[in-house]
């Protein structure tokens, strides 16, 4: 495991260290030891954890948008949120998750990699996206296999800044889904801003990850209650594709 993602992160042209390397390591270990008690990912196998979790997740570092204060919407098992921690320390990283349990084995992985800078938030991405302490916060905001591009426009765009970004981590169907959330990412104060398209070493994979910029303010009535966004998405166009998790 560690040659790879030593041997992958050269392939992206990412510099690691010996210490991210065994963080990563010790990361693998635990999200393997919990998956046995919840349900945290269907990626066990240790060079799929590599490919389709670490090295799948620092592809966001190459869009060179991910700087400052950066919250992860419906983070998961920390996916992508704590590999760019661990990659970029300098990070003011957040990491929100609507299920506690998720947050638990987050706060244990914190732990054991010695990493006590991390803001844990256990909140649905529509209320955490209208709490003064969150919204209009961040400088970049990122998510990965979490929702369709209208209904994942509205869960993260709120959170950032004006001037900041919105990074979607998407599969083949990216473009498909920015042509589909258009009118959302407008009205909600983003601006497309490009696709970003990496290939993840050792696979046949091609990751796309569609950025938007933050240009306006978020109107106030967005986020809308828990539940509409998905059930009634802004512009009416709503596709269930969302990728692995």
């Amino acid at each position: 495991m560690r040659k790879l993602i030593e041997q992958g992160c050269g392939e992206l042209g990412l510099a690691v260290t010996d210490k991210q390397i065994d963080r990563l390591c010790c990361y693998a270990d635990l999200l393997v030891e919990w998956n046995g008690k919840m349900n945290l990912t269907a990626i066990t196998e240790p060079e799929e954890i590599v490919t389709k979790h670490f090295l799948d997740s620092m592809t966001a570092l190459l869009t060179e948008r991910v700087q400052g204060r950066v919250i992860d919407v419906g983070t998961g098992a920390g996916f992508p949120g704590m590999v760019l921690k661990i990659m970029r320390p300098d990070i003011k990283l957040t990491l929100l998750d609507s299920l506690a349990k998720r947050l638990t084995f987050l706060k244990v992985v914190s732990d054991k990699l010695e990493i006590d800078d991390i803001t844990f938030v256990h909140s649905r991405a529509e209320d955490g996206g209208r709490d003064a302490r969150f919204r209009g916060k961040y400088d970049a905001a990122v998510s990965r296999a979490v929702a369709n591009m209208t209904a994942l426009s509205e869960f993260c765009l709120p959170f950032v800044k004006r001037g900041g970004y919105f990074l979607a981590l998407k599969g083949p169907a990216a473009q498909e889904e920015l042509d589909g959330a258009k009118r959302a990412i407008a009205t909600l104060g983003g601006e497309k801003d490009g696709v970003f398209e990496a290939k993840i070493p050792f696979t046949e994979l091609s990751h796309k990850i569609i950025m938007i910029k933050k240009v306006r303010q978020t109107p106030m009535q967005y986020p809308r209650k828990a539940g509409i966004p998905t059930k009634s998405p802004i512009g009416g166009c709503y596709n269930l594709k969302k990728g692995p998790k």
